[in-house]
């Protein structure tokens, strides 16, 4: 009998002692403080390995673990496996722990929420998802989470990016490319030494306790600037559809034949519409803008998956006689109408983001998640966003601007870049009659033109209800209180690119009173406010995606028993982010003339130029709000 009782004791110890480790290696209170400042979500681990089998079979295991320590890092848990036709989801599965280690619940794979995902947006994605559907009752908790899967895709291999977000940090990532085939496998690695990432092998990374990279203002995109591992093969197979990937020409050429080709034919009665429709046009961008015009009365964007894997586009006639279409498919049928009247236009792959990505022109591999369309011009482009009903012939602006794409031609694929947009073409030109009561209260006559990146208000504005716009208004001219919007008449001239804002308007007090005098601010309606935040050390580059210009000029009107004091200072500052110009002056006893001029220019800078950045905001920011004093006479 002692002899069971120790051996029960030495099976409880041995058994209470593992589950102990994996309490304990779980728990918060061990973790590295370094992994959890400014951190949101910790990923424990996420270890990648990528078999290539043949030609047409990827195999793919991950097991990642990650501790989520606020709501913030909810997102970050990523307990997700994209599936579609030519992709199985082998094996899946999740386990919970809460701060101490505890498992609260295992998920298994009948336990995912089996969820769409196409958006009729990404060129290039699955048709479903298992998704880990998982809301949490305190902070932290963790989830160790592992997925197999089968793809006979080998177009795209998933790229290796350590650092996955802001303020996320890495205490273990590995990735690793096993390749049982005589097929090349390429690679490009980005920024690996700078965070003493560790290259084991050909195709096997290893990065450890890696820590937050916090975000900052105007920061760059993380993945310009953390270590990353792309890969691709130079011969592939979609579906049983192979291809050679030596350099953009091939992959174009292969997206041309084997995707594009035999998905244009157009109805015979639109083929009539469309020739009547242009016959008089006397020239090719004149033909372009009248079948872009007809697209886009006729068609609507609509999210769907059909074709290779996602990739391949609705066929023209189905998007005619349906109505609608994705990315793919608008762009497609766009083109297809352009080619029957005889304008060349190209089909073209581009990240499609507010933030500006390019497409790697160095590396040929899948990239992109959105369809537009170019058309040559001269030695340019002009290119066509085919999913708004309402953008102006050309108007690409804060979506698919100044990037590197790739174009899909008959000889293959090619590397353009779409239209940047200057500083001075994104203008703002404000002007106003106002007229000052012996209150201080004000009249106003508002004419706002805007162009470039900044005609971009029209897509709000246009649309929104009397009530939404007087809204939209008083949240503008915060500055401005009790505001009442008396009229507003808009005007959106697709063909200039230039959307118009004319107002009536007034406002009750608008100055200050202090005695018989008045504090008066002369920029009434375009007070610049915004002041980048302080760093005690700023850590980051950053940078400035797009400029803008702003011109303003305001005619004040005095009352008879109001007079000019003091009028404000010229100010003048000019710099390497731009420029600031800001001068009050009197043409007569009782007009003044308010003149302001506002440049930011686009860049890239360094750590080390924030400081001056922030203080050329915080000047503007002062001046705008500057305040003159007019005197009451008695």
């Amino acid at each position: 009998m002692p002899f069971y009782k120790t051996l029960k004791s030495v099976l409880l110890f041995l058994l209470c002692s593992t589950s102990f480790f994996a309490q304990s290696n779980l728990q918060f209170s061990l973790f590295n403080t370094a992994l959890t400042d400014n951190a949101n979500a910790i990923v424990r681990e996420n270890s990648v390995e990528i078999t290539i089998e043949s030609i047409d079979v990827i195999t793919y295991k991950k097991r990642r673990i990650v501790t989520v320590l606020n709501e913030a890092g909810n997102r970050h848990v990523n307990a997700v496996a994209y599936y579609d036709d030519g992709k199985d989801v082998n094996k899946i599965k999740a386990i919970i722990y809460d701060q101490l280690g505890r498992e609260i619940k295992t998920v298994k794979k009948r336990d995912f929420s089996d969820v769409s995902v196409a958006d009729g947006f990404s060129i290039f994605n699955d048709n479903r998802a298992l998704h880990l559907d998982y809301t949490p009752s305190s902070y932290p908790y963790t989830v160790d989470f592992t997925v197999e899967t089968t793809n006979t895709n080998t177009a795209f291999i998933p790229s290796w990016y350590p650092l996955e977000a802001y303020n996320v940090s890495t205490e273990l990532s590995t990735y690793k490319i096993i390749n049982n085939t005589p097929i090349e496998v390429v690679v490009k690695e980005s920024n690996l030494k700078e965070y003493k990432a560790e290259k084991i092998s050909d195709f096997n990374y290893k990065i450890e306790n890696a820590p937050a990279v916090t975000r900052e203002a105007f920061s760059p995109s993380l993945s310009k600037i953390v270590p990353s591992v792309k890969a691709t093969l130079k011969n592939f197979s979609m579906l049983g559809v192979e291809g050679v990937n030596n350099n953009w020409q091939d992959f174009g050429k292969w997206m041309d034949d084997k995707l594009l080709s035999g998905t244009q034919e157009l109805p015979d009665e639109v083929k009539t519409e469309i020739t009547e429709l242009t016959k008089d046009a006397t020239s090719p961008i004149e033909k372009a803008k009248i079948v872009y015009n007809y697209m886009q009365n006729k068609t609507r964007y609509i999210s769907i998956q059909v074709g290779i894997g996602g990739w391949k586009p609705m066929l023209a006639e189905d998007v005619d006689r349906l109505g609608y279409g994705d990315c793919k498919g608008l762009s497609n049928y766009t083109k297809a109408l352009l080619d029957y009247v005889g304008v060349t236009s190209y089909y073209t792959v581009v990240y499609g983001d507010s933030d500006i990505r390019d497409i790697d022109s160095d590396f040929s591999s899948l990239q992109g998640n959105h369809a537009i369309l170019s058309i040559p011009n001269n030695d340019d482009y002009i290119t066509l966003e085919c999913t708004s009903q309402t953008a102006p012939f050309g108007y690409i602006a804060n979506f698919t601007d100044d990037r590197d794409v790739l174009i899909i031609t008959p000889e293959g694929g090619k590397i353009i870049h779409t239209k940047s947009y200057a500083p001075k073409e994104n203008k703002q030109t404000t002007l106003a009659s106002v007229s000052i009561d012996q209150t201080g209260s004000i009249k106003a006559n508002v004419s706002i033109k805007s162009q470039g990146t900044q005609y971009k208000k029209y897509q709000r504005l246009d649309i929104q209800t009397e009530k939404e716009n007087i809204l939209y208004y008083k949240n503008y001219f915060d500055n401005i209180k009790n505001l009442k919007i008396e009229n507003i008449n808009l005007i959106n001239n697709k063909d200039q690119i230039v959307f118009e804002e004319n107002l009536k308007l007034s406002a009750k007090n608008y100055t200050t009173k202090a005695g018989n005098r008045l504090l008066f601010c002369p920029n009434i309606f375009n007070i610049m406010a915004y002041v980048p935040p302080r760093y005690k050390t700023r850590n980051l580059p950053f940078e400035i995606d797009r400029g803008f210009y702003d011109v303003d000029e305001y005619e004040i009107l005095l009352p008879e028993n109001i007079a000019v004091e003091a009028l404000l200072e010229p100010i003048e500052i000019k710099n390497k982010f731009g420029l600031y110009k800001a001068s009050i002056q009197s043409k007569d006893d009782k007009t003044l003339i308010y003149t302001r001029e506002l440049l930011i220019n686009k860049g890239a800078y360094t750590k080390e130029d924030y400081k001056n950045y922030r203080q050329f905001r915080l000047d503007i920011a002062k001046y705008d709000k500057s305040k003159m004093v007019l005197k009451i006479n008695q």
